[in-house]
Formats: C-alpha cells, structure tokens, sequence
C-alpha cells in the first residue's frame, strides 16, 4: 500500500550530507570501467555494510544489498561500470567532476544513501543493486538480476534529472555488415567493397527514414535511428573487403524479426551478423510509482517533469520480464554522459537522496 504523504520526512536543503558526497566521490575515485568493476564492488559493498545493509556479490560480480524487511519489495537497480575515459575527480563550486559521477554512480549512491536515510521508517524490503556491464554488450549484471521473482516495485538508476522521471528507453539492434570479394582493377567495371558498403548505408538510412515517415514519427523516442559506429575497407591484393559495425535505436513496438530480414535483403552479397537485441520499453504515466515521486519533488522545491530517453538502458531489460512499476530516477545531466565534461551537481544529488527517502518510506 502506498501512503499519501510522509510530512514527518520532508526537509528541503541545499546540498547532500558530507557523508553522502564522500560515498559519491570514492565510488567515483575509483575507476569502473566494463569488465573492471571488482574494486568498485568492493568498495560499495564496504559503504552499504556500514550504513546497514545485509551485502554480498553475486555470481555475475553485481554488489547486492538488503535494507529493510517489509512484505512490499523494492529493487532500485543501478549499475557501477563506465565508459572509458579519466577525468580527474575534483569538487569545484558544487559539482563533483568524474567519469561515472552522473552514469550512473550519482544515481546508484543517490539509492544507497536514500534507502539508510529511509530505514527507520520503512514498510518494504529495499534491494539496492550496483550491477556490472550495462555500458557493453548483453549488460550481464541486469540480465542476472532480471532472473530473480519479480518486485513489487522498481526504480531504475540513470540520470533523469532531479525533478524529473523518466518512463522509457529505446532499445537496440546492434550487427556487422562484412563483404569479401575477389579484388579488381580500380580502373575496371564494378564497385569495390567499400563502396559497396557506404551505398548499403546510405540504402539502410533512407529505408529507415521512409518507415519513420509511415510510422508518423520523423523526430524522437519514436524513431529508429541508425549509428555507424566503426567502418573499415581494404585490399589484400587478392581480397577486397569492407566491414562495418552499426548500431539502431528502437522505439517499443519494433518487430525486431521482420527488421532483420529487412538487413538481409537490404545486404544482397554481404554478410550480416547480429551482435545483439534489446527491444525498447515504455512505463505507463498511470503507474503507482508516479505519485510518490510527483509529491517528494515538489516537496522538494521542484516542478516534476516526465522525460523519455533516446537511448538504452538496463530498463528495457527487466521491465519487459518484471511487468512490475518500474520508472527511471536519478540525478544529473545526462548530455553530460560519455563526455569529458562529465560532472554532478551535489545540490541536486542531495535533492535527489530526499526524493527517494520519501518515495521508499510511502511505499
């Protein structure tokens, strides 16, 4: 049961306890890349312990921890890897400069300082997840997780913004394009491979455009967009070949299978291999998570908003699987993601931290 207002909680503040900043700026000291989380793991795990939580890590290498033993489960699933790229980490003016500190480790510490502030007062069972490999390929941690029953609610580590929720995420095709062919004369009839493949983009583009325009959407969450994202051709002397790795956006909907056989068609000669599927997902604005979350963010000072994301991430994982509330929450700027200027705002991360108290202890 979800109760109305927790008065006894709310208290607005500028910034978040020193406490809570230390636990933001080590996670992010400590680098996290996919594949090399352990000692980010580790050093969570350490943090949760002291604050209260039951710990381990899981077979897959995810930090797990427990608060709370109310009938209602809760899982706030975070994830603990970066994308590459060092940043020194400093505080300058209120904001702490990292690779990490707004994707996702704001959001994550952001669950980890909220649900011990909520302790005291919980009614749920609260699992705090830091899971390992969402930023590569078939991201293990959430699929792990996504094996577990399902929760009775679920919130989503990313940075929405504050003040804001955000309901859904696009998924991916991702796939390489390969074609070897017996070399030629430059000078002779035919098309080198690499030609070949800059017209099987330029094809795939335009095909792509006109099922956007037939579909209705032209911009935004419910477009497919394609990315190249690596591309190379050669010449051995005998074998002229071109390979590229590309990447598609999908809105929720997408029939994934039909798409695929529209890239073999669209490849004649080529070879296509697909590296991966995610298929998009979008939560209700009617979920039974949404009101706690609009009355903990003007409780807060702010003016809640709701945003969908043009990117992926572990939500469209569970949330086709858990079928469970679920909605995406964290602080920070997201066009800041993947940048050199990555960096987070701690008035808006202990912001953040006094949303989800709220939330967690109504829940």
């Amino acid at each position: 049961m979800i109760s109305s207002s927790v008065p006894e909680l709310t208290a607005t503040g500028a910034r978040a306890t020193p406490e809570d900043v230390a636990l933001l700026q080590r996670l992010v000291e400590i680098r996290s890349m996919s594949v090399g989380e352990r000692p980010a793991v580790e050093e969570l795990c350490r943090q949760m312990d002291a604050r209260g939580f039951r710990v381990e890590i899981d077979d897959t290498g995810n930090a797990i921890g427990v608060i709370g033993s109310g009938a209602t489960r809760v899982v706030l699933l975070g994830h603990i890897d970066t994308v590459p790229g060092h940043i020194p980490v400093h505080i300058e003016n209120d904001m702490l400069w990292g690779r990490g500190a707004v994707d996702a480790k704001g959001p994550l510490c952001t669950f980890v300082a909220a649900a011990a502030a909520a302790a005291p007062l919980l009614n749920a069972t609260v699992t705090v997840v830091g899971a390992v490999g969402e930023e590569r390929l078939g991201s293990p941690g959430a699929n792990a997780v996504a094996k577990w029953h399902a929760p009775h609610f679920c919130v989503i580590g990313e940075p929405s913004g504050w003040d804001a929720i955000c309901l859904g995420y696009r998924g991916t095709l991702g796939f390489h394009y390969y074609l070897r062919q017996p070399s030629r004369h430059t000078a002779g009839p035919g098309e080198s491979a690499g030609e070949q493949a800059i017209a099987f983009w330029n094809t795939l583009v335009a095909e792509l455009d006109a099922m956007n325009a037939v579909s209705g959407a032209t911009t935004g969450f419910a477009t497919i967009a394609p990315a190249l994202r690596d591309m190379h051709s050669g010449n051995s002397g005998l074998q002229d070949e071109a390979t590229m790795s590309i990447g598609l956006r999908l809105p929720p909907g997408v029939d994934t299978d039909r798409l695929q056989h529209q890239l073999h068609q669209l490849a004649g000669p080529a070879e296509i291999e697909v590296t991966g599927v995610q298929e998009g997902f979008r939560a209700p604005k009617q979920s039974p998570l949404v009101p706690p979350f609009l009355r903990a963010i003007r409780a807060e000072g702010g003016t809640p908003r709701f945003t969908l994301k043009l990117g992926t991430s572990d939500m469209t994982i569970v949330g086709p699987v858990w079928k469970c509330p679920m909605v995406t929450y964290g602080p920070g700027d997201a066009s800041l993601d993947h940048t050199p200027e990555e960096r987070i705002d701690l008035r808006d991360y202990g912001r953040a931290i006094r949303v989800l108290r709220d939330v967690l202890v109504s829940l």
